[in-house]
């Protein structure tokens, strides 16, 4: 990686945040099924990723793709391992996105550290880690974005305006440079997920796009690479997400179709929690994510919630 300075790791304070639990179920995570994929590629510029893709093209080897901005997870290892079961290369792209940050929000406390994430990636199995440059990807002038209109709106498009536009402009280059045959995404992220389904389908994208289930920690918190930033009461707190979503589910379950009944009873469960303070609660369709008022067929449920000053987010899908 000629010319580029490393990511600074964490500072120490937050890495003493992590849990003792999440640091030793990782590792074992990795060792498990360790492949010493020796013969990894590191590739820092585009030019170069665009040459291995056309070699690999005209060797009808079949790509598949992961996209994340680092600091990686057991859940980022789970869409790796399932990526190397259907496809003959793995490739994951590290690049923390700017254009999918607001000016208010945390691009230079993002947690990074390339080492521990070259260590995690080799031992999954990844063949490729495309590593680009901020200049590389943006260059002096670049004008052009990509924004799919009436999913963005919504959910976490109200608090964080423009973010979805950051995002499906760096996927769709990540896309057009690594030319996949098949990416991978997680469920944590819903709205992300559906918006890049709809991304692909209007834009005649030639990409299976699998979006796998939510990987959780044992009291449900759902794995984040923001989750560093939680000290070690907050972390604790974090697990009322869940607990909340699990509730609703249960009052589904148990014949409540009413959303009003469902959300109010999920605020005041999360109420409870001091540290919590809630940035939305919703019930929403999981084709167009639009409001329903009462439940029927297949819905998302969704909310995000700071936990002291760290926002996150969590949701599930209910059939009824």
């Amino acid at each position: 990686m000629r010319g580029r300075k490393a990511p600074e790791a964490i500072p120490k304070v937050a890495r003493n945040a992590a849990t003792k639990q999440s640091k030793k179920r990782l590792l074992r995570f990795a060792r498990n099924d360790a492949l010493e994929n020796d013969n990894m590629k590191i590739i820092d510029t585009i030019p170069r990723m665009s040459t291995l893709v056309k070699m690999l093209k005209k060797e009808g080897k079949s790509i598949g793709f992961v996209p994340t901005m680092g600091y990686l997870h057991e859940g980022h290892l789970s869409l790796f391992k399932t990526a190397k079961k259907h496809t003959d290369l793995v490739v994951v792209s590290i690049f923390v996105n700017p254009i999918q940050f607001g000016p208010k929000e945390d691009i230079d406390k993002y947690p990074r550290d390339f080492k521990r994430d070259e260590e995690l990636s080799r031992s999954a199995g990844v063949d490729v880690i495309f590593y680009p440059s901020e200049k590389d990807m943006y260059p002096e002038n670049y004008k052009t974005f990509v924004f799919v209109e009436g999913l963005t709106e919504t959910l976490c498009g109200i608090s964080r305006p423009g973010h979805f536009k950051g995002v499906t402009t760096v996927v769709a280059k990540l896309f057009n440079i690594v030319r996949p045959d098949m990416a991978y995404f997680g469920q944590k992220d819903a709205q992300q997920a559906v918006i890049i389904k709809k991304m692909v389908k209007d834009l005649n994208m030639d990409i299976d796009v699998k979006v796998l289930g939510i990987v959780r920690e044992k009291d449900g918190l759902a794995m984040s690479s923001r989750n560093v930033y939680l000290s070690p009461d907050e972390r604790k707190d974090a697990a009322i997400l869940y607990k909340s979503l699990t509730k609703a589910e249960s009052l589904i379950k148990a014949g409540e179709r009413e959303t009003k009944k469902i959300t109010k009873m999920m605020e005041e469960t999360i109420q409870k929690t001091p540290t919590a303070k809630i940035d939305y609660i919703s019930i929403v369709d999981t084709g167009n994510l639009k409001d329903v008022n009462v439940i029927s067929g297949e819905i998302l449920i969704a909310l995000a919630v700071f936990i002291g000053k760290t926002r996150l987010i969590d949701n599930i899908i209910v059939k009824v």
